[in-house]
C-alpha cells in the first residue's frame, strides 16, 4: 500500500511540474497535443489533487499498518519471552524439588541400610554367642578359629591321641577330650 501511494504521489507531482514548466496552455503527451480551456484545466487540477491526496492516504495507511504489525510482533515476542521465562522458572523449581526428594530418599535409604546392618550385626553377634556356648561343651577349639592351632596338642591330651590330617577337623570323642 505504501508503494502504491508513493507512485500516485509521484504521478501527481509530475503533472504539477509539467503544468508549471510549460509556457503555453498547449501540452504534448505521448504524441497527442492537448489544449485545454479553463474548465478542463480546473478539472485536471482537481483530479491531480485527488490523486495526490489518495497517494498520501495510501502511504499513511500503509505506514500505520506496518507499525501495527511491528507492535503486534513485539508484543507476541514479549509474551513468548515471558512464557519461556515462566517455564524455565517452573523447570528450575521442579528440579530443585526433585533433588530435595532424591536427597531425602537417599537419606532414608542410608538410615534403613545402617539399621539393617545394625540388626544383622546384632543377629550375627547373637548367633556367635550361641555357637560359642555350644562349642564350649562339644569342640576342643572355637569354630571361628579354624585356622588356629587347637587348644590342646598331643602332648597335653589326656586321652587317645588324635591323628591330624590336612583338611580334617578335630572332634571331641569323650569326656577326656573336652576343654577344662
Amino acid at each position: 500500500m505504501t508503494f502504491l501511494g508513493l507512485v500516485l504521489v509521484l504521478l501527481a507531482g509530475g503533472a504539477v511540474i509539467l503544468v508549471a514548466t510549460e509556457e503555453t496552455s498547449r501540452y504534448i503527451l505521448f504524441g497527442y497535443t492537448l489544449e485545454p480551456d479553463h474548465f478542463q484545466m480546473f478539472v485536471a487540477g482537481a483530479v491531480t489533487a485527488a490523486v495526490l491526496l489518495l497517494g498520501i492516504a495510501l502511504m499513511v495507511a500503509g505506514t500505520r499498518r506496518s507499525a501495527r504489525k511491528r507492535r503486534q510482533m513485539r508484543s507476541a515476542r514479549a509474551q513468548t519471552s515471558d512464557r519461556v521465562a515462566r517455564l524455565e522458572d517452573e523447570k528450575r523449581e521442579l528440579e530443585r524439588r526433585l533433588e530435595t526428594e532424591r536427597a531425602a530418599e537417599d537419606r532414608v535409604a542410608a538410615e534403613r541400610a545402617s539399621a539393617d546392618r545394625a540388626a544383622t550385626d546384632r543377629a550375627a553377634g547373637d548367633r556367635a554367642v550361641e555357637r560359642d556356648e555350644e562349642d564350649r561343651d562339644t569342640a576342643p577349639f572355637r569354630r571361628d578359629g579354624a585356622g588356629r592351632e587347637p587348644a590342646y596338642t598331643e602332648a597335653r591330651a589326656h586321652g587317645p591321641a588324635h591323628a591330624r590330617m590336612p583338611g580334617d577337623r578335630l572332634v571331641a570323642r569323650g569326656r577326656e577330650d573336652r576343654m577344662p
